[in-house]
């Protein structure tokens, strides 16, 4: 790939990065971050992984920071790969959520390092926001 397009990309997905790090998820942007992550991993985790998709990413991403900012029930971490970008990261992850086809976006509640709920891109296209958001706040209350 060319310099230019490298940096085109990079800065095309710069406001759908921001929108999750405002929101104090922690971007892992290698597969060594996402390793030493999860090995150290205690309690809960919401992993949103990013996407490009406009329909579907279009709503996970304010789905995931309105769910973490309406209920009282909050997992203990929060963390985001970009699917499509941060490529070593968003497989090493994958590696995590056993028996799980590859999805983006997607958003995974572990406990520890099991996936405890999980829902696929096609729970999210098409969907409303607040279903996805309703989703993820019961995930919340019987796992956080």
């Amino acid at each position: 790939m060319s310099m230019a397009y490298e940096e085109y990309m990079r800065q095309m997905v710069k406001p759908m990065r921001e929108e999750l790090t405002r929101a104090d998820f922690k971007e892992l942007l290698t597969a060594d971050e996402v390793e030493n992550f999860m090995e150290n991993a205690e309690g809960t985790t919401l992993v949103v992984v990013n996407s490009v998709c406009g329909c579907a990413a279009g709503l996970a991403r304010p789905s995931a920071t309105q769910a973490i900012l309406r209920t009282e029930k909050k997992p203990d971490n929060l963390v985001t790969v970009f699917a499509g970008q941060d490529k070593e990261a968003t497989a090493k992850m994958r590696e995590y959520f056993t028996g799980l086809e590859p999805s983006s976006p997607s958003m995974a509640l572990l406990k520890g390092k099991e996936v405890v709920h999980f829902i696929p891109r096609h729970d999210i296209e098409g969907q409303p926001m607040e279903a996805i958001m309703d989703n993820l706040t019961s995930a919340f209350d019987s796992h956080c």
